[in-house]
């Protein structure tokens, strides 16, 4: 009974709309909230809803009768549109809302009954669907754009291009540019960022030199897309004939461009080119910096990279997030910890310690430079988590050899509900393999095939690779047969699988079907199969193999020379491994190594000293020791003076020290091995050492 006032009163407000609707507003198209109503009162406000539960049965119906419900063809219908359709200022205001859809049907229903929109009505929507990456609403635009003959404007081709290239549409971008009946620069610009953004460098190029054929000047954001194409690629070439360009137009003062210049040549390997215009600059900011500090980084000039961030704070530059991710990456390369707890001090004088990004970078610097309880314990700490926080503290388990905390800490992960990613599924696998973790691997198979990252091809070769190293070499051949797509990484995991196991020849013939399917093999693969040929002295496949290194030029590659010359040796050939061994432009421990024990194996043990002291001839005294300390037989007193002699040759202190110490545990009378020592502390000037080495001398007896 306590409803029937407000039933009545309802069902009287609702005989008044439908005598006379012009005395309400229509708030559908403008609704924030499904609460607010969709008709109110233009005097006294009282509000209606279509749904409301107020309502008589019959009217849900009889709303749907009038124009102002489901909308109807033809022009007659041009009156009893909503008024403020006439205003296309309500769509940029839908749009900035957030509300694409309401927004889009309005224009619709605009084109629909005849209603003229401006231009810039459809420029908010298409940006709008650009930002959102709306790709079927973008291809709705589209259609009104035509349908009203707007196709051959040139601000909504530019806009188009734009649109379909953001949403990944490569093709349809292509094809909106090519239908366009005049191009400018903007247009040019578009659709080189398009294949540009989209890692398709060359063709990003082609399309700025027909701009250029066209007459048409590039503009500073033409040049600074083509630049980083070259980087991406890289092409110096044509980055060196820009930068040319670009002084030519006077545009080489700009700081934008200047940077891009700079990250160009730092990306392409000439890291003093990149100085020296990083050094022309007339204005650098905190853009120039990190370009030229991630330079020297990426190149592997660690050291200069730190300095010039010391001389970028005597400067008064603040550094921002993405140079403190560049120097925390590189302390993580080369495991420099006091140079990442210094930078991680600056971070938090700076106040960035909160960015989700820098925290899993330091997560990350932490692990590499193994001080993984100090990175859980900045994890644990982190304010906020994404998927890239937990990658980064997994794989810092995994890099330490702690397999089961990795997938300890994945549990924990599910708990709180975030989704892995395809990164998280190749670490957590390599720990599966690390730790022969099968059953783990099994149900982690399971939930990569359930989150739809089964087709992953670096997902699925790292599926092959857990189930080889966990001795399940039927399962890894089943994955990689399954696999929807393959590289020369997924045949590798195959072909190392059958080698680990001791299935040479199952590995040998893989390689030969891998070649029928046109894939090319790379150094890993030759690698690989040269150990398994070792393995099974395999001597005529070696050869054949050599031939194939031969024709697919990696034999001067120091890591396949060396698995050559071990494989020769292993296979008794020893004048094959030293022929290999001579013609070796870049020789390494593991070349010296390889042929220095192939020698030993073989029983020329006079050959391994002399080859051995040749070795320490050529300033190789770490190798050497290197190779001493890790031989498969336990080293005699001469393998140790020979290092001893070579380091007096040489006056290396610390090796000669150590070589001293082993021969005399093993010969304790040896005054050969004293008088060496003495003569390299005399020539080094360190009397106090000296002293203390005939004291010692002495007091064994030795004369």
């Amino acid at each position: 009974m306590m409803h029937t006032g407000k039933i009545v009163r309802a069902k009287q407000l609702w005989q008044e709309f439908f005598s006379d609707s012009s005395q309400w507003s229509d708030n559908r198209f403008l609704k924030k909230n499904p609460k607010y109503p969709h008709f109110t009162h233009k005097t006294t406000n009282e509000s209606l809803w279509i749904e409301g539960w107020l309502n008589p049965a019959w009217i849900k119906s009889k709303v749907a009768t009038m124009a102002l419900g489901p909308i109807q063809s033809g022009g007659q219908l041009r009156s009893r549109v909503p008024h403020f359709l006439d205003n296309s200022g309500h769509v940029s205001k839908l749009c900035h809302e957030g509300r694409l859809k309401e927004a889009l049907f309005m224009v619709e229903l605009m084109v629909q009954q005849n209603i003229p929109a401006p231009i810039n009505t459809y420029v908010c929507l298409l940006k709008d669907c650009t930002r959102r990456k709306a790709l079927a609403e973008g291809k709705r635009v589209h259609v009104l754009i035509i349908e009203r003959g707007l196709g051959s404007n040139i601000l909504l081709g530019n806009i188009l291009v734009n649109m379909y290239a953001k949403c990944g549409s490569l093709v349809e971008a292509r094809q909106v540019f090519d239908s366009m009946h005049e191009h400018n620069v903007f247009s040019w610009t578009t659709i080189i960022s398009a294949y540009a953004n989209l890692g398709k460098g060359e063709e990003a190029i082609n399309f700025f030199e027909q701009m250029k054929q066209t007459g048409i000047s590039p503009n500073k954001v033409a040049f600074v897309v083509v630049l980083k194409a070259c980087a991406r690629i890289p092409a110096l070439e044509k980055g060196k004939q820009l930068h040319l360009d670009i002084i030519k137009s006077g545009f080489e003062s700009d700081a934008i461009l200047g940077n891009t210049l700079v990250d160009m040549y730092s990306k392409c390997g000439l890291i003093e080119d990149a100085r020296q215009v990083f050094n022309k600059l007339h204005e650098r900011n905190v853009v120039s910096w990190t370009a030229m500090i991630a330079g020297y980084a990426q190149q592997g000039f660690d050291m200069e990279a730190f300095a010039l961030y010391e001389q970028m704070k005597e400067e008064g530059v603040q550094p921002n997030n993405v140079t403190y991710v560049v120097l925390l990456k590189a302390c993580a390369s080369i495991a420099t910890l006091e140079k990442g707890k210094q930078v991680h001090l600056d971070i938090i004088k700076s106040g960035f310690e909160s960015d989700v990004i820098i925290g899993s970078t330091l997560v990350d610097m932490y692990a590499k430079c193994k001080c993984v309880e100090y990175a859980r314990q900045l994890f644990n700490n982190m304010h906020e988590r994404n998927v890239v926080s937990w990658n980064s503290m997994i794989a810092g388990y995994v890099q330490q050899g702690l397999g089961k905390e990795a997938l300890a800490l994945y549990e924990q992960m599910k708990q709180e509900s975030v989704q892995p990613n395809n990164v998280t599924y190749v670490v957590l696998l390599k720990a599966c393999a690390s730790i022969a973790a099968l059953e783990v691997g099994k149900q982690l198979h399971m939930d990569i095939t359930g989150s739809g990252f089964g087709p992953d091809v670096i997902v699925g070769s790292t599926l092959v690779d857990m189930y080889a190293k966990c001795g399940c070499i039927a399962h890894a051949r089943q994955v990689f047969n399954n696999m929807h797509e393959r590289n020369v990484v997924s045949w590798n995991a195959m072909i190392a699988g059958y080698a680990q196991q001791g299935l040479g020849k199952a590995a040998l013939v893989l390689y030969e079907q891998m070649k029928k399917e046109g894939f090319q093999p790379d150094d890993v693969t030759y690698v690989v199969l040269l150990k398994s040929c070792a393995s099974i002295a395999a001597l005529e496949e070696g050869k054949q193999l050599h031939l194939d290194i031969i024709e697919s030029g990696f034999e001067s590659d120091v890591i396949v020379g060396s698995t050559l010359v071990d494989m020769y040796a292993k296979c008794g050939r020893i004048e094959d491994a030293r022929q290999v061994f001579n013609n070796m432009h870049e020789r390494n421990v593991v070349s010296w190594t390889a042929m220095i024990s192939g020698y030993a194996q073989q029983g020329f043990g006079k050959e391994a000293l002399t080859l051995l002291e040749q070795m320490q001839r050529e300033g190789l005294l770490a190798d050497a020791e290197d190779f001493i300390s890790n031989m498969p037989i336990q080293p005699n007193a001469l393998v140790w003076m020979t290092l001893l002699g070579a380091a007096r040759n040489h006056g290396h202190v610390e090796i000669g020290r150590h070589a001293f110490d082993s021969a005399v545990k093993l010969e304790p009378e040896n005054a050969s091995a004293y008088v060496l020592l003495s003569s390299i502390y005399a020539a080094a000037g360190q009397r106090d050492e000296l002293a203390n080495l005939r004291k010692k001398m002495n007091e064994a007896g030795v004369t």
